[in-house]
């Protein structure tokens, strides 16, 4: 792949990554992978942040694109964009890739000095 397109990659990934490096956003993505579209009430229960915190952490999380939200009468419903999560998981794919090359020249270069 081309040092551009990674770049490109790379810089699409970054607000998707940035956006899960909160532990509470993290969990948030991992309930509604878990359980499918979910309310905010029904995100809140169980935590120990506020109601209106877990709107701020949710409402990240649909400014990087990772969930969208709907309203059902008075609710608001979230769920996961998966297209989204698919950017992060092959820039990381890439990523991998990248190591397990280096590792490889890393043996290659010590099995023909040894």
């Amino acid at each position: 792949m081309s040092r551009r397109r990674s770049a490109a990659r790379l810089a699409e990934a970054a607000p998707v990554f940035a956006a899960l490096g909160d532990e509470t956003r993290l969990r948030l993505v991992s309930r509604l992978c878990a359980e499918g579209p979910l309310s905010t009430s029904r995100l809140h229960e169980g935590t120990e942040v506020t109601r209106q915190a877990i709107t701020k952490h949710l409402e990240a999380l649909g400014g990087a694109g990772v969930v969208r939200d709907e309203r059902r009468g008075r609710e608001r419903v979230w769920a996961l964009e998966p297209k989204r999560l698919e950017v992060a998981r092959r820039c990381l794919d890439e990523v991998s890739a990248q190591w397990d090359d280096a590792l490889l020249r890393l043996k290659d270069f010590v099995e023909k000095e040894g």
